[in-house]
């Protein structure tokens, strides 16, 4: 995937996650003493999860999705981090604070770099034995978009474990749709004014007076009057981007799956009794 007139930056940009990820990964042996001694569960995990926005304008995005179908996100009542319009998040997990994860570190400086916004960093602990199926996370992040009553990120990462652990996450980067407002309708008032226009010399009224007094009394005949505007439909959203993939996982290691405009970067620390 490329970035119209910006291809040695979108290797630049590979190249600071190359060596981000590997500084990540080598010191990862080295952090992390949670359990403190208690006792923990087999297959113990914690999963940390950031999500981050590329800036970048959307005109220089060079996929074409606007068009693409989307399927509906899934809605399993398991929420990872969901925003509302007015701001307040939730999340149905037992979030562990940010201080405490691994990719806080890279949190930090994604934030200074001043090229990406990070949208969601959040990790929690969780057994994902071998067979573990899990549910759908929901997502819901980024700016909101009031045409289309949601976040501009939304959609669902899901955790499962075969050998290995997978996970997979499915993210639509929306965008306001441009000139899909509807026009208002004439007021009462407009309608008058154009059947007064269209009378003849004579006063006596045309035929597109006649045409708009019979749709005036059809109008005066709903339920909410003529003299209340119809509002204005919801623009569509279209789609910018997405992200639509399956990840095998190492524990220890720092994963990074993204879009041209969206970025996942996952780990897994695995939490041992010893520990």
């Amino acid at each position: 995937m490329q970035i119209d007139g910006n291809r040695g930056g979108r290797w630049t940009a590979r190249t600071v996650w190359t060596a981000l990820l590997l500084t990540l990964s080598l010191t990862a042996q080295a952090q992390d003493s949670d359990a403190n001694g208690k006792s923990v569960p087999d297959n113990y995990y914690r999963a940390e999860l950031v999500i981050l926005e590329r800036i970048v304008e959307p005109e220089a995005v060079n996929e074409k999705m606007a068009n693409r179908k989307v399927e509906p996100t899934l809605e399993s009542g398991e929420i990872l981090q969901t925003v509302d319009r007015g701001g307040v998040t939730e999340t149905t997990l037992d979030l562990a604070p940010r201080s405490d994860l691994h990719l806080n570190s890279a949190v930090q400086r994604l934030e200074r770099s001043g090229r990406y916004r990070v949208l969601m960093a959040a990790g929690w602990y969780e057994a994902f034995p071998p067979g573990y199926e899990g549910t759908p996370l929901r997502v819901a992040v980024g700016d909101w978009l009031s045409g289309g009553d949601t976040r501009e990120i939304e959609g669902n990462i899901t955790i499962d474990r075969q050998r290995y652990l997978h996970v997979d996450v499915h993210l639509n980067h929306w965008q306001q749709a441009e000139g899909a407002m509807s026009a208002p309708m004439p007021t009462e008032q407009g309608q008058n004014e154009a059947a007064t226009a269209s009378q003849d010399n004579a006063g006596n009224p045309g035929p597109a007076a006649n045409e708009l007094t019979a749709r005036s009394s059809e109008l005066k005949a709903q339920p909410n009057g003529i003299e209340a505007r119809q509002a204005p439909a919801a623009a569509p959203l279209e789609l910018l981007t997405w992200i639509r993939e399956n990840r095998r996982m190492r524990s220890e290691e720092v994963h990074f799956l993204d879009s041209p405009t969206v970025g996942v970067l996952v780990f897994f620390k695995k939490i041992e009794a010893s520990e």
